[in-house]
């Protein structure tokens, strides 16, 4: 028995670990910028295929927010200041909270 219960505890601290150390880019609403220019601007600078970025884009506009990038906290700052050169306003946050 004990053997089966010894990988359960292993896995669960590092997959913690790599929670807790990500980080994360919010995109808020906004009264301003069009629809079409968020989706825009989701593909232009992550790349993302014109579905991921309606996704997000509605996401923003319904729900008021959404997670549009997760990585290290230098990565996501970066990410914050591009999204704030596009005219939107963005925030990061710890991963999870």
């Amino acid at each position: 028995m004990p053997a089966a219960t010894a990988p359960a505890e292993v896995v669960a601290p590092e997959s913690g670990l790599g929670t807790a150390d990500a980080w994360v880019t919010l995109v808020w609403n906004d009264p301003v910028n069009l629809m079409s220019y968020v989706t825009y601007v989701f593909e232009s600078y992550f790349g993302y295929p014109r579905g991921k970025a309606e996704r997000l884009m509605r996401q923003v506009h319904e729900e008021g927010r959404a997670a549009v990038s997760t990585g290290t906290r230098e990565a996501m700052e970066v990410d914050v200041q591009a999204m704030h050169g596009f005219g939107l306003w963005a925030t990061m946050q710890r991963g999870g909270e």
